[in-house]
């Protein structure tokens, strides 16, 4: 039989309470919130002694072992109804009438949500997502749990989910906002369905919202010219606040007095600005990617110079060596010098040893946290509008579309761009990372011949001889099939039956200067050929120049 009962536990003695005895007990009274409060004292006198507000109701489960299992009632005749639903489980799952399992995911459900979300949060550290992951992800549970009323795993409701979303549109709420609460929410959801607190996952076939036609932030890539003005200025700015004048007649003019080792603190912040953006530009690294990177993971020895990500730094969580080009190699190979000189010039100065490197523990850059108010200040000193006249913006994270957006104007192939992007999947790195309005489209046209309207036959087979298309001979491979002759096998007496069965001979190779198309230069794909023809295939039969098909 089982029973319930109050918890006690035990706390420290308040700082101003005041010890009384009462009814032979000692207790200590206190003043919290405008009210006098009372609670006896442990043996030792030191702490005091309290009971939770709700019951807790112990009893044996269905495999026989005692356990407690909070009620959350705070009146004892409701958690007796809730240890007897408790006791006629664990008699069920005894009888056979379900499993333990069952059993289980019925406690579950009844069980307060925010112990479950707890539990998920220490699922989330133990499988290594980052800080801000694991922060995020509890926000929104909580707010969506909160604001949609679920006390429980069993009151989760997709059309209250649903209905959730809606009102979360009509107030504003952004596609991709919206998105990331649900995708939240179903991951928790999948996870208690994986655990057992759950048999299906309530929201798993909500929809989500089509974020491209809701695109309440769309980046832009900048142009090579305001790349250049963008570093030049980041080189100089540091400095040059320093030197301007902030008030009197003298005011906005850089004449300021700035004591010499001051002014080389602020040129050596300058530069090393300008060479963050121009990492960022050149390597496609993001923010956070590139403010972990320390200098041993710099690898400017070998004959390819690169950068070596550590699977924790990454957004992927994969790992990944970044390629770094030639001249930004020489830039971080310079500024490392410059470091470890003067590293090595402080130790001088203070009487240590002089280090012959630098530590590999340290920042390769100190990347401000507000590196986005920084890159605003750089981009209006340097005239480049922030905003374009379609309502695209600037950020830290453009640099990246930037990268792709280059790498596209550049003739790179789009699958070697998107491993250059470390992106999953190629429509991330086409349509999302690259900028249209700097891909030369126009010009891409003039690889078009000339087509003019009132030309006649001759000036037609000279402009036929400008493009090259006046004979064959001059786009055609020099080897192509020749005319494939077919086996007795091929032919059928009746010609009202459709699609026949056709055995080619074996192919060979002959030079046939005005043979174009798809199969030009096809040598031994007899026997794939021919085994597609009787699903209905065209097979290719080259002759006198063109293609001929059999039906």
């Amino acid at each position: 039989m089982g029973s319930v009962y109050r918890k006690a536990f035990t706390k420290p003695l308040p700082a101003d309470a005041e010890i009384i005895t009462r009814k032979g007990e000692r207790l200590a009274r206190w003043r919290a919130k405008g009210k006098t409060r009372t609670a006896p004292l442990t043996a030792a006198g030191d702490r005091i002694r309290i009971e939770s507000a709700t019951f807790t109701a112990k009893y044996r489960d269905g495999n026989n072992h005692v356990v407690e299992v909070p009620t959350g009632c705070r009146e004892e005749a409701a958690a007796r109804q809730v240890l007897a639903e408790l006791e006629r489980k664990a008699e069920r799952v005894r009888a056979g009438l379900i499993t333990a399992s069952e059993a289980r995911t019925a406690e579950h459900l009844t069980t307060p949500i925010g112990e479950h979300i707890d539990a998920y949060g220490i699922h989330l550290t133990a499988i290594g997502v980052s800080d801000k992951h694991h922060y995020e992800t509890r926000r929104r549970l909580s707010r969506i749990v909160s604001e949609c009323r679920f006390s429980t795993l069993s009151a989760i409701d997709r059309g209250a989910v649903e209905h959730w979303l809606a009102d979360q549109t009509r107030s504003g709420m952004s596609a991709r906002t919206r998105n990331t609460h649900l995708l939240s929410l179903n991951a928790f959801a999948a996870w208690c369905v994986e655990t057992g607190r759950l048999t299906s996952n309530p929201v798993g076939m909500v929809a989500r919202a089509d974020e491209r036609a809701d695109r309440r932030r769309q980046r832009r890539a900048m142009t090579a010219d305001e790349l250049s003005r963008l570093l030049d200025v980041a080189r100089r700015r540091p400095l040059l606040d320093a030197l301007t004048v902030r008030r009197g007649k003298r005011k906005g003019q850089a004449v300021a007095n700035v004591r010499p080792e001051i002014r080389e603190q602020l040129d050596i912040l300058g530069r090393e600005r300008a060479l963050i953006y121009k990492t960022l530009v050149l390597t496609g690294l993001r923010r956070n990617e590139l403010a972990t990177l320390t200098v041993g993971q710099i690898r400017l020895d070998g004959p390819t110079a690169y950068i070596e990500l550590d699977a924790a730094d990454e957004k992927s969580r994969e790992g990944n060596a970044v390629p770094i080009r030639a001249d930004l190699a020489d830039d971080i190979r310079a500024w490392l010098a410059d470091r470890l000189a003067a590293r090595q010039s402080e130790a001088r100065g203070r009487g240590e040893p002089i280090p012959s490197r630098l530590l590999a523990d340290a920042r390769l850059f100190t990347v401000p946290k507000e590196l986005v108010k920084i890159l605003d200040r750089d981009l209006k000193l340097a005239g480049i509008p922030k905003t374009d006249d379609r309502g695209r913006t600037l950020d830290v994270h453009a640099l990246r579309h930037t990268f792709g957006t280059l790498l596209s104007k550049g003739g790179v192939a789009p699958r070697t761009a998107q491993a250059a992007m470390r992106h999953s999947d190629i429509d991330l790195t086409m349509n999302t990372y690259t900028d249209p309005r700097l891909l030369d489209v126009h010009g891409a046209l003039d690889a078009l011949p000339s087509l003019p309207l009132d030309a006649g036959p001759a000036s037609g087979r000279e402009s036929n001889r400008a493009t090259g298309t006046d004979d064959c001979r001059s786009l055609a491979p020099p080897l192509a099939l020749t005319r494939c002759k077919p086996s007795a096998s091929e032919s059928s007496t009746d010609k009202t039956k459709a699609g026949p069965t056709l055995s080619m001979g074996p192919a060979r190779l002959d030079v046939n200067p005005c043979v174009s198309g798809d199969f030009a230069g096809f040598s031994g794909g007899h026997d794939l050929l021919s085994s597609r023809a009787g699903e209905g295939i065209r097979t290719p039969d080259v002759q006198l120049g063109k293609l001929a098909f059999y039906h």
